[in-house]
């Protein structure tokens, strides 16, 4: 239900006839702004709170009085409600929410289930049987650190398994000790399965007892005079102890979360450290979005509603301070996890001081961030006032091409905002119905393709455009700009100086003379940043788009050799590289694929 009466809003006959079942209530001022999204266990006891009592936080008091009208959603159960506040918040960005910008998924170990020898790797994205996963890391360089100790410890392989299918002798990792190379033969399944089967018992914490496991073991070696075995054994479980010795908790509750807040009513840094089966695994820092004097127990209310949606909770968070509502919050994490889970701000002993150098580990990168905002914000001001506009730059867009004599084309934009690179905006564009080599008419097209969706109301426009070029590609830009209505924007072409040195660029200004920055100057070093930033990603795009034309041009030129036998292909040697390496008798071991069939993709792989 709503109510977006045309009447002065009564919060009092409003809250009276409201639900006092589950929900999400959405506050908006006079002028269909959106101020505020929250959820509530409570529909008509949360919202009244906000009427009923005055607030001691100017903030929600500021708010309040903006509120022209509350728009309600009824749902079933309190996860409906958090899962729904959170998608609000994700594309409507209300005013007064606390909002964390969505990073690139948490890595995870994962140990493939269709193998006979099951490969232990880095990996993000969706999980997918019959594979195992473990995690979530908080960074790549802590799984990474977990394949390695694993691969000491057991001799598990990493390899792909079309690398590990074309093999002939063991590679580098097994003459390190890194690998049992199974690859060869040099261990059987079942052996290896064992082994697998102890570093899973040691990812699930259960270090300990696989080294009394391992002890017994190693005694009945050493008992049937099998000393090799043994002292294998003895290694391994030194290796082991070393490594339980490093937990820095110990105890039965040895999965917790530390989380820590610092900084001020206008900017946060949120850490959370995650330790799990007692190791210590690193740590994250977040910055949060937020209206001026959101307080640090909103701030971690709204990081556990958000965080938790996407990362399994471990048994206990400990916390700096106590967010609203720690009880309710808990009961939605464990429904979530299925266990308790414990939300703590008084921590003792060991725990205690991971959450001290956890908040010391926020008021650092709080430092740095602000070190590099203040940088950032005199590098703005500087390009404002070095082009002369009334208007503040904030958001920037960079254009650059990329091509191989002509061929295959790429046109990259990046968007630099007040915080630096926001690669949730970057787009590529692939150009077609050019002639090759063709700058002016790339720039043209992929200029005319970004800024139809600016026209139309889908993309915000930037304070700058900057275009990779000289007068030739700004006059381009400046045409497409005008063919979708987006004429008068901002725009400056760059160009490389005397000998593409840096610090000679030239800024081509319309209807101006050119403009040449001191080499010094922090708005030439913005200017010189986006416009390197728009060329590597042109670039990586291009060297991907030409990877994959290769590939295909040269297969798809053999006879007879169809989509789904190409894809068979790649998929059994792991690539082109491998392919050309490849026998005739080595491609006929592929499903499908003749004798006469491997001639002939031997003798074009061949040229």
């Amino acid at each position: 239900m709503s109510d977006a009466r045309e009447h002065e809003f009564d919060p009092r006959a409003f809250v009276r006839q409201l639900s006092s079942k589950p929900g999400v209530y959405r506050m908006y001022d006079a002028d269909g702004g959106l101020l505020y999204v929250g959820k509530a266990r409570n529909l008509k006891r949360r919202v009244s709170s906000y009427f009923l009592r005055h607030s001691a936080d100017p903030r929600i008091t500021a708010m309040v009085e903006q509120i022209a009208h509350i728009e309600i959603s009824v749902v079933r159960n309190e996860d409906e409600a958090l899962l729904l506040e959170a998608n609000l918040i994700k594309q409507e960005s209300p005013r007064y929410n606390i909002m964390y910008r969505d990073d690139k998924s948490y890595p995870y170990l994962r140990i493939s289930g269709d193998h006979e020898y099951p490969r232990i790797s880095f990996y993000r994205g969706a999980h997918r049987k019959p594979h195992r996963y473990h995690g979530p890391y908080p960074s790549a360089q802590a799984v990474r650190q977990t394949v390695v100790s694993l691969q000491k410890l057991f001799g598990l392989r990493p390899c792909s398994d079309s690398y590990f299918a074309n093999r002939s002798r063991p590679c580098l990792q097994h003459q390190i000790g890194r690998c049992s190379a199974p690859c060869v033969g040099r261990i059987d399944a079942a052996d290896y399965g064992r082994d697998l089967a102890r570093a899973e018992r040691l990812l699930a914490g259960q270090g300990d007892e696989l080294i009394d496991s391992l002890n017994r073991d190693m005694e009945r070696a050493a008992e049937a005079l099998d000393f090799e075995h043994a002292a294998a054994l003895r290694d391994r479980i030194a290796a082991l102890r070393r490594m339980q010795d490093a937990r820095v908790l110990r105890g039965r509750s040895r999965d917790i979360d530390f989380i820590a807040v610092a900084g001020d009513a206008a900017r946060a840094c949120l850490v959370i450290n995650s330790v799990r089966n007692g190791v210590n695994l690193g740590h994250r820092s977040h910055f949060p979005t937020h209206a001026a004097g959101a307080g640090e127990a909103e701030l971690i209310g709204a990081f556990l509603s958000h965080h938790y949606l996407s990362v399994p909770p471990p048994a206990e968070i400990v916390v700096t301070t106590e967010p609203d509502d720690p009880e309710w919050l808990a009961e939605l994490l464990a429904r979530r996890a299925g266990r308790r889970v414990r939300i703590t701000s008084a921590p003792r002993g060991e725990r205690r001081q991971l959450l001290a150098l956890a908040r010391t580990t926020a008021e650092q990168a709080l430092a740095v961030e602000r070190a590099s905002s203040a940088t950032l914000a005199r590098q703005y001001a500087a390009l404002t006032e070095a082009l002369g506009g009334d208007e503040p730059i904030v958001r920037m867009e960079c254009f650059d091409i990329s091509h191989t004599a002509g061929e295959r084309a790429v046109a990259s934009c990046v968007v630099f905002d007040a915080e630096g690179p926001r690669k949730s905006d970057y787009r590529r564009f692939n150009i077609a119905g050019i002639e090759p080599g063709d700058d002016y008419a790339a720039i043209r097209q992929a200029v005319a393709r970004r800024f139809r969706r600016t026209a139309r109301g889908e993309v915000a426009a930037p304070d700058l455009l900057l275009i990779d070029g000289g007068p030739g590609q700004l006059a381009a830009a400046l045409e497409a700009l005008d063919e979708v209505g987006m004429a008068g924007l901002r725009v400056i072409g760059v160009s490389k100086g005397s000998g593409r040195r840096p610090g000679l660029e030239k800024l081509h200004r319309p209807g101006a003379s050119s403009l040449s920055l001191d080499p010094a100057s922090p708005a030439l070093h913005l200017v010189q940043q986006i416009r390197d930033e728009a060329h590597r990603f042109a670039i990586t795009g291009h060297r991907g788009q030409r990877g994959r034309a290769r590939t295909a041009s040269t297969l798809e030129e053999v006879p007879g050799l169809g989509p789904v036998r190409r894809r068979a292909l790649l998929k059994h040697f792991g690539g082109m590289q491998q392919l050309r390496r490849a026998s005739r008798e080595d491609l006929t071991r592929v499903d499908g694929i003749s004798r006469a069939l491997a001639e002939r993709i031997h003798a074009a792989l061949q040229g």
